[in-house]
């Protein structure tokens, strides 16, 4: 009986902590938040190596050399 509750108490507890901090934060519009998101990728694209690419010699899962000896 007396772990019924204490689970219940816990989970009215953390529901009151949910419905707390969803009233605190503020909601932002789907499209000032894809404008921001759009600029900061344009802003950095030029330092994300899926776009620049890697350069072989920084490269750190390029395949191995392999040794050839005559």
């Amino acid at each position: 009986y007396w772990a019924k509750i204490s689970v219940r108490a816990q989970q009215k507890t953390v529901k009151k902590g949910i419905k707390k901090r969803s009233r605190s934060e503020t909601n932002e519009k789907v499209s000032q938040a894809a404008t921001e998101l759009k600029t900061f990728c344009l802003q950095n694209a030029h330092k994300d190596p899926l776009l620049t690419g890697v350069p072989s010699s920084d490269n750190p899962f390029r395949p191995p050399k392999s040794c050839v000896l005559l």
